[in-house]
């Protein structure tokens, strides 16, 4: 029996993070020059001051300067520490020089990743008023935070754990059964689509059964905001429905093929023609109808299902 080959997969960085001076680290790309006035940068340096550095800077040895490392990944962080007056930042050290393509391929935090990464820093003794005062937001938000994946089932935040969803999603998610929850997320991945209205649109079309809560009274709503809604209920339908025929063309497509050249075939053949002429002419009608269908249409397909 052949042994299957395992290939090895070489981790891109050291499994350790080190203290490095920031006096030796030095910027691998020039930053806007307006970019210490931009709220991304008032709530970094918050973070930095209140609870230190979340996550680690990423450098690589610098190419001319021993002992110097160059930053992939972070230069706002370095700036923060510089500016609050600190001398070291914790780094991570690559191996290999990805500065021009690091930063595309750096997974930023999903909702979920962010959520226990609040859980973390607050059992490690951060209290909420400080951790809302660092990411600038309001302490109920936080506690918000805290409580994100309460009424969610495991499989739908396992399916959602590595995608950048809204947080209010969860709290449209967690209204449904788990069965439901897990229909919900798999329609957004296969759709790509995580959007909170097309979360609502979901929630609007789930039958009551379905609900935690069972059934409920929906109020009539006015005008112009029923028909906003009314269209984001059949736009989600519409997708969900487009993405079903994108998945069965190819398998439709090359049945249609092979079905119009037996029709095609048959009626090659007088004697059946005629006969089909003479005792079910309707039947040749749709025969001759398959038979110079030359693509793949939504009306080919009614008429191949009828």
């Amino acid at each position: 029996m052949e042994k299957s080959r395992a290939r090895v997969v070489e981790c891109g960085f050291n499994r350790e993070w080190f203290d490095i001076p920031l006096a030796v680290l030095h910027p691998s790309k020039a930053l806007p020059a307006r970019v210490k006035d931009s709220a991304k940068y008032a709530q970094i340096r918050s973070s930095v001051e209140v609870i230190g550095l979340v996550e680690p800077v990423v450098v690589i040895p610098h190419s001319s300067t021993p002992g110097h490392f160059s930053i992939l990944d972070g230069h706002l962080r370095v700036d923060a520490l510089k500016e609050i007056g600190k001398a070291h930042a914790r780094c991570l050290i690559a191996k290999d020089d990805e500065s021009l393509t690091y930063n595309k391929r750096v997974s930023r935090l999903a909702a979920i990743q962010d959520h226990l990464m609040i859980l973390r820093v607050c059992e490690s003794g951060v209290s909420v008023e400080r951790l809302a005062a660092a990411l600038g937001l309001s302490t109920n938000t936080i506690r918000d935070r805290f409580r994100m994946l309460d009424g969610v089932c495991d499989e739908a935040i396992k399916l959602l754990s590595d995608k950048r969803v809204p947080h209010r999603i969860f709290k449209i998610l967690r209204q449904m059964k788990p069965f439901r929850q897990v229909d919900v997320v798999h329609a957004m991945i296969n759709l790509e689509n995580y959007s909170g209205k097309f979360a609502l649109a979901m929630l609007e079309t789930t039958p009551d059964d379905q609900l935690v809560e069972g059934p409920r009274e929906r109020p009539a709503k006015s005008g112009a905001l029923e028909v906003i809604r009314r269209l984001e209920r059949e736009l989600a339908v519409l997708q969900a429905d487009t993405k079903l025929f994108e998945e069965n063309y190819g398998p439709d497509s090359l049945k249609l093929v092979v079905i119009k050249s037996y029709v095609t075939n048959l009626l090659d053949n007088a004697r059946v023609v005629r006969w089909l002429a003479q005792f079910r002419a309707d039947y040749l009608q749709q025969l001759q109808a398959i038979a110079e269908v030359k693509t793949l249409t939504p009306d080919s397909r009614g008429e191949k299902a009828a």
